[in-house]
């Protein structure tokens, strides 16, 4: 019989995870903050939060409103800047958690990203780079450039050009075709993909009669966008031969399971660390027995059915 760490275990971009469930960038913090609550080396990874050339306070407040089935956030990428996660963050988190890290980087020119993508691949615990062209809630930059094929390939060739860490491209559903924005990743040497960041969204406050968010647009996350987000997942997953890593709305381990049928090598968990930050412990320990509920003996196997 095939032990639990071994039907868990899946592969991203040639590096192995001990399983695909992976904390989303901005709802785990840089992950030490967790390891106080349980034991975070259980985690196949950990995206830390998105990171900038400067740092940036974030966007006004209010930041954050409810929604049925989810939530908005506008928190802006607010963070340290790249100088202090290197110099502060990373050593709290090596001293916490042994295996290789996601580095999610944002900015606002392809010599931001570069700059950043240049220096975080120098550390030795970054495994992966997740560079995020996909942010709705920064102006001049984000997801700007991930909306047509074009400036998504000129990030990709700007930041694989500086770093030999596999480099993957976090991609926004706010666009028409997602597909040629993928395959134009593909083409300028990204080594994965990820998909997807949040849906444009807002709120109106009755008594006011204005945005709850200052911002006014936020990003829609939570169980509401899960259907969206394997959509995505589905069409670029059938379109590329680079790895995909599936998110949005994932919160159980049946949601993995779903996102890793619809094409995912790995997944990562957001709005329901939020929720409940023992989210991404207490799916890990159930995905085993929903596993066996559907018959399956080894998570690798979703990924060998042929594509329809």
């Amino acid at each position: 019989m095939v032990k639990d760490t071994d039907r868990l275990a899946t592969e991203l971009c040639g590096i192995r995870l001990d399983n695909p469930v992976i904390p989303a960038s901005g709802t785990f913090g840089y992950g030490y903050e967790f390891a106080e609550l349980y034991d975070i080396n259980i985690l196949g990874s950990l995206s830390f939060k998105g990171t900038t050339k400067e740092p940036r306070f974030g966007n006004p407040t209010p930041r954050i409103a409810d929604c049925p089935s989810g939530m908005l956030n506008s928190v802006g990428l607010q963070n340290p800047g790249i100088d202090r996660v290197i110099s502060e963050e990373l050593p709290k988190l090596r001293a916490v958690f042994r295996k290789p890290v996601m580095a999610n980087v944002s900015g606002f020119s392809p010599e931001d990203y570069a700059y950043s993508c240049e220096k975080l691949g120098r550390e030795t615990q970054i495994g992966w780079l997740e560079v995020n062209i996909s942010c709705p809630n920064v102006h001049g930059g984000g997801m700007a450039f991930g909306t047509t094929p074009e400036g998504a390939a000129e990030i990709t060739r700007a930041v694989k050009a500086v770093t030999g860490k596999p480099v993957i491209m976090k991609l926004t559903p706010n666009v028409t075709d997602i597909v040629s924005v993928a395959l134009a990743c593909e083409e300028a040497g990204a080594d994965g993909i990820s998909l997807i960041n949040t849906l444009f969204g807002m709120r109106i406050d009755l008594r006011t009669r204005r945005p709850v968010l200052a911002n006014t647009f936020g990003g829609l996350s939570g169980p509401a966008v899960l259907p969206v987000a394997l959509r995505a997942v589905w069409q670029v997953s059938h379109a590329v031969k680079i790895p995909v890593v599936g998110m949005g709305g994932i919160s159980s381990a049946s949601d993995v399971i779903e996102m890793m049928m619809a094409g995912a090598s790995a997944v990562e968990v957001g709005a329901a660390n939020l929720v409940d930050p023992f989210a991404c412990k207490k799916i890990i320990e159930d995905l085993p027995s929903v596993m066996d509920r559907y018959g399956i003996n080894t998570l690798e196997e979703l990924g060998k059915w042929e594509k329809m």
